[in-house]
């Protein structure tokens, strides 16, 4: 596992990265050969950018930090790639108009990038410099193309067409009823990570955190219940907004989660190209900030904050201790989470009891990112490494944090103290929700140990 990678050896730190990179090229590849080359170069939405892009991005990256930074290559096209590659200087919306390299040209560039850095993995030695510690810069490579994976897979979903991607469907949990939510005690637990060898600079350091006593919901929002909160009105009602959140739904005109419609009485989605009766049980998803927070107002509770997320997540209330997963410190397993677009949807709610928290609460890790109500922001002692744009320049009030991970994040790049964050108008990403409440006066003050 991950935490073994600071003991390991330079070999079996090597396997690891290999086999690592290969995971995330194999779906990169799965994501960019299942359509034709024109809507590779197509722009689905001006909120994504043309899957050629993506790919060629993904390259670049790794020729910036691995080929040149950690192994000292000059450029393979030159230096002036990186301007047509680089996501702070061109938005999205305008990525189709730059000249790009061409469907041939980006498999080739990526494919010799990474050639090549097998070589320079081969030859470097892992350590002498903190880039190279426990081989984090492949360890940040890696991560990187995970995260523009599922990226893809959520222009997969906003492209029209027929559909060209295939997976089981998830596990059915069983039978057994669930409490509606759990007690969280009262007390301190260690929050974030300095030990993580891969864990990104937003993650960092590690540090006390006073939680009060409160309640969370075992499982995250499902559909039926959410369908409640529409059949209630809850689109017409601004008493269960914010005032931004109501401007942003009037404006926008909306009604339901992205991709569900009525049809016959009946509520219908669309999911990777095929439509399909909506799923009662799964975890809502494709909601922005607003929407989640506006119906756990309407049922009278509230976003759990990042800090009572992650409590629920990693704190041990036996040992004392914070687990670097859920269930444990060991990465994660098919019957633990639904990771890794092993599936193309969510589990259905109460699903993955080997994935249960020390707890109780499931479905922490896999499924749905799911939205706290804290803004992003850096810990205490925050260093921007290695470099500001990874995190820095998105900390404020614009941006809200999400946790978790969701069924189309890969393991490499979810752990208890992954942070994502994103815009509170953002839907088309694997996003739901789970509430939270505070505790009783009775459970607060006892210490919440009962």
């Amino acid at each position: 596992m991950l935490t073994d990678l600071a003991s390991a050896s330079d070999e079996q730190l090597k396997e690891r990265i290999a086999a690592d990179l290969e995971r995330q090229r194999e779906r990169t590849n799965t994501l960019t050969t299942a359509v034709e080359d024109p809507d590779l170069l197509a722009q689905h939405s001006p909120l994504m950018s043309p899957l050629v892009w993506d790919l060629a991005h993904v390259g670049n990256q790794e020729e910036l930090w691995l080929l040149r930074d950690v192994g000292g290559r000059e450029p393979i096209l030159g230096a002036s790639i990186d301007q047509l590659y680089d996501a702070f200087r061109h938005p999205r919306r305008t990525r189709p108009s730059l000249p790009l390299l061409d469907v041939n040209e980006s498999r080739r560039y990526v494919a010799d990038v990474r050639g090549r850095v097998l070589d320079v993995l081969d030859d470097v030695e892992l350590g002498g410099r903190p880039l190279l510690e426990s081989g984090f810069a492949f360890g940040m490579i890696v991560q990187h193309e995970a995260q523009h994976d599922e990226t893809m897979l959520a222009t997969h979903q906003l492209r029209r067409g027929e559909a060209v991607l295939t997976a089981p469907p998830p596990p059915v949990p069983l039978s057994a009823s669930l409490p509606a939510d759990v007690l969280i005690p009262d007390g301190e637990f260690t929050m974030g990570t300095s030990t993580e060898p891969w864990a990104l600079d937003n993650e960092r350091p590690a540090h006390l955190v006073h939680v009060p006593a409160f309640r969370l919901d075992t499982v995250p929002v499902c559909n039926a219940a959410y369908q409640d909160f529409i059949a209630d009105g809850g689109y017409m009602n601004p008493r269960w907004w914010t005032d931004a959140g109501w401007t942003h739904r009037e404006r926008e005109g909306l009604f339901a989660p992205l991709f569900w419609r009525r049809e016959e009485g009946q509520w219908i989605r669309s999911r990777f190209g095929r439509d399909e009766l909506l799923p009662p049980e799964e975890p809502v998803m494709h909601v922005c900030w607003y929407e989640a927070d506006a119906y756990a107002r309407w049922a009278g509770k509230r976003l759990p904050s990042e800090h009572e997320w992650e409590k629920a997540a990693r704190h041990d209330p036996v040992s004392g201790r914070s687990r670097r997963f859920p269930w444990g410190d060991s990465d994660p397993t098919p019957d633990q989470a639904n990771l890794g677009q092993r599936h193309l949807q969510p589990a259905p709610v109460g699903a993955y009891p080997a994935g249960a928290s020390a707890n109780g609460v499931r479905q922490l890790v896999g499924d749905v990112w799911e939205w706290t109500s804290s803004d992003f922001h850096g810990y205490p002692g925050f260093r921007g490494w290695p470099y500001r744009e990874y995190s820095e320049v998105f900390f404020g009030s614009e941006y809200k944090v999400l946790r978790g991970g969701s069924f189309a994040t890969d393991i490499a790049a979810c752990r208890g103290t992954f942070r994502n964050w994103d815009y509170p108008i953002r839907r088309q990403i694997f996003a739901g929700f789970r509430c939270a409440r505070d505790a009783s006066p009775e459970e607060s003050a006892d210490g919440g140990t009962s």
